[in-house]
């Protein structure tokens, strides 16, 4: 069995220098993040890893992250247990206005990364000879070889839904652009994984428009359905439960040859549940608000094992 892994980690920045005035903004946009919280910070997000290993007996083969701020966080987080440096990094720093990125952990022993790209959108540009544009993450792409197959990951942690889904039209074009990469590829026979933060649910129309390339024909499945139906949630806002946290595969996953799927699951052990029994089932967030609780995300890890 192989672990293939989603985490929305929240908001793991380096400490923030003391600021001259007290009043000066933080890099991090985080209230009083120091080296001691940081540091805590780290060891949560590698103990859930390691609850993995206990729980399924393997690390992912391959763990994508969403915000993670630089690489030098991710340098720190896989020199910890259980990761000891076995884990090769793919990151690039995107011109996400909170400076958070996408970022892909893989076993040096196990995955050969043959390419990589960050794949950038630019959106409102009234001036193309300023910087008065908008933007958004990078989508990072990777094709990866894994014993004798290739694998094109894409990772994605789409606008949110902020004022009234303001950010609609953005997740709408960014879908776009990856599903006509995604038809390339599975039109040339390779196998494909596209995982992430979607800021939707798995009913939503974009989800469900992406499993069908332009002629209507089906090329992806998306497991995570069947989770959301059965009420398996990775996140919440206020009372409702959401699966944001998907990872959907081509159709090739499901024909038994090479690694083909099993199972999917929202992972979400009692130690990394939030321990305010008002918020019972919900992640052990580092923050509330501007309230520090000390926990791991406010998100749950998703995955997907293969055969």
């Amino acid at each position: 069995m192989q672990l293939f892994s989603f985490y929305n980690v929240e908001n793991l920045f380096l400490p923030d220098p003391k600021p001259v005035h007290p009043t000066d903004p933080t890099a991090s946009g985080l209230r009083n993040w120091d080296e001691r919280k940081y540091k805590n910070k780290l060891f949560r997000i590698a103990h859930v890893f390691q609850m993995m290993q206990e729980n399924y007996g393997e690390l992912p083969f391959i763990a994508a992250l969403s915000e993670v701020s630089g690489r030098k966080v991710l340098e720190d987080l896989v020199a910890l247990q259980p990761f000891d440096n076995r884990y090769g990094i793919v990151h690039y720093n995107s011109k996400d206005e909170r400076k958070v990125d996408v970022a892909m952990l893989y076993n040096k022993l196990k995955v050969e990364v043959i390419d990589s790209e960050a794949i950038t959108f630019f959106f409102e540009i009234k001036n193309k000879n300023t910087e008065n544009y908008d933007t958004t993450r990078d989508v990072l792409y990777c094709k990866v070889k894994y014993e004798d197959e290739l694998i094109n990951v894409f990772i994605v942690h789409l606008p949110s839904q902020r004022e009234k889904d303001i950010n609609k039209p953005k997740r709408n074009i960014i879908l776009n652009e990856v599903c006509n990469r995604i038809s390339g590829r599975i039109n040339e026979g390779e196998k494909v994984i596209l995982c992430g933060d979607f800021n939707e649910n798995p009913d939503d129309e974009n989800l469900v428009k992406v499993l069908n390339d332009n002629s209507g024909k089906e090329m992806l499945i998306n497991p995570f359905q069947e989770l959301f139906y059965k009420r398996n949630y990775s996140t919440f806002h206020y009372k409702s439960g959401l699966l944001f946290d998907q990872i959907i595969l081509s159709k090739a996953f499901f024909d038994e040859q090479g690694l083909s799927f099993q199972g999917a699951e929202v992972f979400r052990p009692e130690k990394i549940s939030s321990r305010d029994k008002r918020f019972q089932g919900r992640p052990f967030r580092t923050y509330a608000g501007t309230r520090y609780l000390g926990g791991y995300s406010d998100h749950f890890p998703v995955f997907v094992t293969f055969k």
